[in-house]
């Protein structure tokens, strides 16, 4: 494994996000340590750990033995035990202001100084739980992952506005070198990106249930039967942009006004401007130049393609 890195990672709370990250950290070949404070998940932790492993030989995601990943990690019965030379620390208890603002004043005190300080949360931005008290803030920020992140290797690298350059980079590298594709986030807001677009989604499906317009199955159907296929190859932006000739300045021009008028039913005043609009566009058009628009529309198609019939497969193969 390209692996056998001499990476050590810290991971505090043994529920369902630090068992994944488990997976993910000895996956790619990083010394782990996992601490949850409740002797009960201690016990259970290592035999999640290896079901999950099997699962993903299973299906031929795993390059090794799932005992031979398994092993390099080890469940420790303190949170300095955890903490001890590890190059990250990832929080993982509940979302709690209070829980996180005691375990980073202890992994503060605890973790080598060159250690990153990383909470899994969700919601909560690090200024919630860290504040200008704490020695080591500098190197504190939100790591929220895709839940599983063996699966949905997406993390937010979120920093909050005390947290240094030089840590925001190391984190982006850790995170990469563990196999994840971290994004950062320029600035915090509560749910960051990740929870802000489901959130979206969420509320109008819970409107349109509420309003009588289509049931929950139905709306479940158009998500995974519709956009998600769209979705799962390609962004919302890229969506738009090859959905329409002329790529997302015709989309706007042309859907703008509708979709203005859906966000003011639900209360929402935030029309697509002009210079908003020449803003995304002119990052589409740097990522995907209007004279490669049919190639990529193509490449598109063919995604969907792999992807319908794999669908096909499994349905063939369940039957």
């Amino acid at each position: 494994m390209s692996g056998q890195s001499a990476r050590r990672a810290g991971i505090i709370g043994g529920g369902s996000i630090g068992i994944a990250f488990a997976v993910v950290f000895a996956k790619a070949g990083w010394r782990v340590r996992l601490f949850d404070p409740a002797a009960a998940r201690r016990d259970v932790a290592h035999a999640e750990i290896v079901q999950r492993l099997d699962e993903l030989t299973r299906f031929g995601l795993l390059d090794e033995a799932a005992s031979e990943v398994a092993a390099r990690v080890e469940i420790v019965a303190s949170l300095d035990a955890a903490a001890a030379g590890a190059d990250l620390i990832q929080e993982c208890a509940p979302e709690r202001e209070d829980i996180k603002r005691d375990l980073f004043i202890q992994l503060d005190r605890a973790a080598p100084a060159h250690a990153i300080l990383a909470s899994a949360s969700s919601f909560l931005a690090t200024s919630k739980f860290v504040d200008d008290t704490l020695p080591g803030r500098a190197r504190c920020l939100v790591a929220h992952p895709g839940n599983p992140p063996y699966l949905i290797p997406v993390v937010e690298i979120v920093p909050a506005p005390f947290t240094d350059e030089a840590a925001i980079d190391r984190a982006v590298a850790l995170f990469r070198d563990a196999g994840l594709k971290p994004v950062r986030v320029a600035k915090e807001v509560e749910g960051f990106v990740f929870n802000r677009l489901q959130g979206a989604v969420l509320r109008e499906a819970y409107c349109l249930v509420r309003d009588g317009v289509a049931s929950v199955d139905d709306i479940d159907t158009v998500m995974r039967e519709g956009l998600g296929l769209r979705w799962s190859v390609i962004g919302p932006f890229e969506t738009v942009d090859l959905n329409t000739r002329g790529g997302i300045a015709s989309h706007a021009q042309k859907m703008g006004p509708s979709y203005a008028r859906m966000g003011a039913e639900r209360g929402q005043d935030d029309p697509w401007t002009p210079q908003l609009v020449a803003g995304v566009e002119a990052a589409r058009r740097e990522s995907l130049p209007l004279d490669e628009w049919d190639r990529r529309v193509a490449w598109r198609d063919r995604a969907l393609m792999n992807l319908a019939r794999y669908r096909k497969e499994q349905a063939q193969n369940d039957s």
